[in-house]
């Protein structure tokens, strides 16, 4: 207690007592009281780290819990009276606190527009920053939670559409017959759409193809398997069973994901490598339900995975037309934060994912 009073320059009652006081507010001891000293706990094992990377995060300590609590919501909620709603400071309150903020880091984190508060461009990247050591801070407290037998752990994961057709279902049914009670909230949408919350600490993961190159310096991603799409028609399509070549394929139109996505850029490829022009495409969309309808009622052809329709297929709806070079390989894979550390629970859903991913 002595030694940790003289490092931050408190006095050694004050550290006992703000110690005493998280013991209690936590529920359980953080260190084991010895004639020779201190022992951390398990629970100060677990906490401990989250702390650190919380603190590294926020990196000043002019960032109080308030502050940066008023600031983040203000960039969830968008607007003064709804952050002051969620956070339950009145609006002046809220105001002050991240004027307060600003003041201290000497930066511009908020600015008028008309009759509404708004986050400047810093704003919104300190907002992301403190996001994350809040992050830090539930997870770490989730985890004391489940160490005391209450379960209040979740796994929100970032699915794009491919993940959704097979493996990250197996994935989930998998892992909660050993987690019942872990909850997992599933973010349905595009890359495009799941980034920031991805880097913004709202989603744990993503699953989906991956990008090469990958141009956000703060993610990683590793792949899971291999995917080769195949081309795809209504059932009874012209080229239904003739195995046609590339350029009888040019001469359909296509339906296709939107260009810059891995599939489209696949597509693109095909063509280009066979020397052919690329075919019209008179619908740009990622959404299967919508595609598979489209190509129901018409002619128009498609690349997709074979796990993506393999009930439309089942069902004589829609048939493989044609199968893909080699080339047309894709990597289906993890994305995470570079500083993401998953917990114990989080890392038995991704060797789920991995192992059912190996059996694709």
């Amino acid at each position: 207690m002595r030694a940790a009073a003289d490092a931050v320059s408190l006095t050694q009652p004050a550290i006992t007592q703000a110690l005493r006081r998280t013991e209690e507010q936590l529920g359980l001891p953080l260190f084991e009281r010895r004639y020779d000293g201190m022992v951390p706990t398990d629970a100060a094992d677990i906490l401990i780290p989250r702390i650190r990377a919380a603190l590294a995060f926020v990196a000043t300590p002019h960032a109080t819990m308030a502050r940066m609590q008023a600031l983040v919501a203000l960039a969830d909620s968008g607007g003064l009276s709804a952050a002051a709603h969620q956070t339950g400071l009145s609006p002046p309150s809220l105001h002050r606190a991240i004027k307060d903020l600003s003041l201290s880091l000497r930066k511009r984190l908020v600015e008028r527009r008309g009759k509404h508060l708004k986050l400047t461009e810093v704003g919104v990247e300190v907002a992301r920053v403190y996001r994350l050591a809040l992050v830090e801070l539930e997870v770490g407290l989730s985890e004391i939670e489940a160490m005391k037998g209450i379960e209040t752990r979740t796994i929100a994961v970032g699915a794009m559409p491919l993940s959704r057709a097979r493996v990250l279902p197996s994935a989930i049914t998998r892992f909660l017959r050993r987690y019942p009670k872990v909850k997992i909230s599933i973010i349905e949408g595009s890359r495009n759409e799941l980034v920031e919350p991805l880097r913004h600490g709202v989603i744990d993961l993503t699953i989906g193809a991956l990008r090469e190159p990958l141009l956000e310096p703060d993610l990683v991603q590793y792949p899971l398997f291999h995917d080769r799409p195949r081309i795809v028609g209504r059932k009874g399509h012209p080229l239904g069973g003739a195995e046609p070549s590339l350029a009888e394929l040019a001469n359909f139109s296509w339906v296709i994901a939107a260009v810059g996505a891995p599939l489209r850029d696949l597509w693109e490829k095909m063509f280009r490598n066979a020397s052919l022009p690329t075919p019209e495409v008179p619908v740009e969309l990622g959404s299967v339900m919508t595609i598979r309808q489209l190509l129901i009622d018409s002619d128009f052809l498609t690349l997709l995975s074979p796990d993506q329709i393999a009930v439309e297929i089942e069902a004589g709806w829609l048939e493989i037309i044609a199968d893909v070079p080699a080339a047309t390989d894709r990597h289906i894979g993890a994305t995470t934060r570079a500083s993401w550390r998953p917990t114990i629970v989080q890392s038995q859903f991704i060797a789920d994912l991995e192992a059912v991913s190996r059996e694709t």
